[in-house]
């Protein structure tokens, strides 16, 4: 198998890296989260996720678009409306996020739990 059919996602020149490099960046995880609800305008997904700015969350909307995970439609409207939806590719990569997103709650738990126990302590007070 080629280098490149296998996926080389460790070597510095695999492109796939910029693309998981855009999916795991502070904000393109939570768009992809928020379009799991569907389609939204740019204002509605802005609104939704606290702390990002006009700016960022266009740039990384364009990143998230060139890379395939959503689909941009633009309506010649006054004032100009744009929505986003996100392909099946990034259906299946924002799924993955709920479900890594999950495992790490469920990996916290469990750390903690392990450190109860460690310390004598039960989830219904010292024993």
């Amino acid at each position: 198998m080629k280098d490149f059919e296998k996926g080389r996602v460790l070597s510095k020149d695999c492109p796939s890296r910029e693309i998981f490099h855009h999916l795991t960046s502070r904000w393109g995880v939570l768009v992809m989260i928020e379009l799991l609800d569907g389609t939204k305008r740019f204002s509605e997904i802005r609104r939704e996720i606290e702390g990002v700015s006009e700016r960022m969350l266009s740039e990384t909307l364009k990143q998230l678009e060139s890379d395939g995970m959503l689909i941009r439609h633009s309506y010649d409207t006054v004032p100009p409306h744009t929505d986003y939806t996100l392909t099946e590719y990034g259906r299946q990569a924002s799924g993955f996020i709920i479900w890594w997103i999950g495992l790490r709650i469920i990996w916290r738990r469990f750390c903690r739990s392990v450190q109860a126990v460690r310390w004598g302590v039960s989830f219904f007070g010292r024993e």
